[in-house]
């Protein structure tokens, strides 16, 4: 028997672009969750950056109410609120307010990073040490959300709202104490040992504890995509933010996407261009049949239940088509799954 489609779902960071102004970032992504959801993407999600020129979501919250009013049925989450910057409470608040007013449609997605900077670490009152306290903290948020603390957040409602660990650090560890599921991006994906499994993975499974979120073991994994006609026009979707962030090693700020031309190229120096090759090296990118089979491949390697797609791009236009055409490649095909085993269960 064939497996089923996998399901594929965005993240979008809200990338600010040179020469336009946030609120252009935000209603772009107002635009593509629209979008996501006419395309049949599974889930759509927001992030949280603090007071950095090159991202114009700050607060989750807000931006997640913004994407829910605009679209219908697809899932609306965090990717994610950081629990060090935030009483656990107020999180709990918000989550159950978006939950009252969208109904089955709320994820909940928490992080355990603190901010880029001290001056920006200073502002929101969280250090460092606050990460440390990330599995209490967490244990807090859900014993509000679930009822099981002294007072329950407000509105009070039955359904449990998913909530998703991002597994930085001991973050995968936790969610697997937790019974949470874990969202595993970056370097780490592609990191296998000797026997060609992900040992992060294999940890959580193997210490997932069931909940009243979670039965079994939820992983999704991310990475940066980009589809076009040809793997050089792809590459070329991914590098402006790719160069944003190498240079934000030097520079100490991720600052707004620009073009990334021969001219820009070859003033970048040897250590941006290396680090440029390094995120490129654990992104999906080329043409139609060349993503389907790194996606395929990913999942398969890695088992996971999803497959979150990021990666923000300058040029609007092509990012939409790359979307487009990744849903051709799996969420039309999940589509035509779904239609046949309603027939199948129909014949019956």
């Amino acid at each position: 028997m064939a497996l089923p489609p996998p399901r594929i779902s965005i993240l979008d960071r809200a990338n600010a672009r040179d020469g336009f102004p946030a609120a252009d970032a935000l209603n772009r992504v107002l635009e593509r969750a629209q979008r996501a959801e006419e395309w049949g993407y599974h889930r759509f999600w927001v992030a949280e950056h603090h007071a950095v020129p090159g991202i114009a979501s700050s607060v989750p919250a807000v931006l997640m109410a913004a994407v829910a009013a605009r679209t219908h049925s697809i899932r609306v989450g965090s990717g994610g609120i950081m629990l060090p910057n935030h009483q656990p409470l107020v999180v709990a608040e918000q989550a159950a307010t978006l939950e009252a007013l969208h109904p089955g449609r709320i994820d909940l997605g928490v992080g355990r990073s603190v901010g880029f900077t001290p001056a920006v670490r200073n502002a929101l009152r969280a250090g460092k040490q606050d990460a440390e306290r990330f599995e209490d903290q967490l244990a807090e948020l859900l014993a509000y959300l679930s009822g099981a603390a002294s007072i329950t957040a407000r509105p009070r409602n039955d359904s449990a709202t998913p909530v998703f660990v991002l597994a930085t650090g001991s973050g995968i560890d936790i969610a697997a104490r937790a019974g949470l599921a874990v969202v595993l991006g970056g370097p780490a994906v592609f990191r296998r040992d000797q026997n060609g499994t992900l040992p992060a993975l294999a940890r959580y499974r193997s210490q997932f504890r069931p909940s009243r979120w979670f039965e079994r073991p939820f992983i999704l994994v991310s990475a940066n995509v980009a589809v076009a006609a040809t793997r050089q026009a792809a590459r070329e979707l991914l590098l402006p933010e790719a160069v944003a962030l190498a240079r934000s090693r030097t520079t100490g700020e991720f600052a707004a996407l620009a073009p990334v031309g021969p001219a820009e190229w070859a003033g970048l120096t040897l250590r941006e261009k290396q680090a440029v090759e390094r995120s490129l090296s654990t992104s999906l990118y080329g043409t139609a049949p060349e993503v389907r089979t790194q996606v395929q491949h990913l999942l398969a390697t890695s088992r996971a239940d999803e497959l979150l797609i990021t990666g923000g791009a300058f040029d609007v236009v092509a990012q939409a088509e790359s979307d487009r055409l990744l849903a051709g490649l799996f969420v039309q095909d999940e589509r035509r799954s779904m239609d046949d085993r309603r027939g199948a269960a129909a014949s019956h």
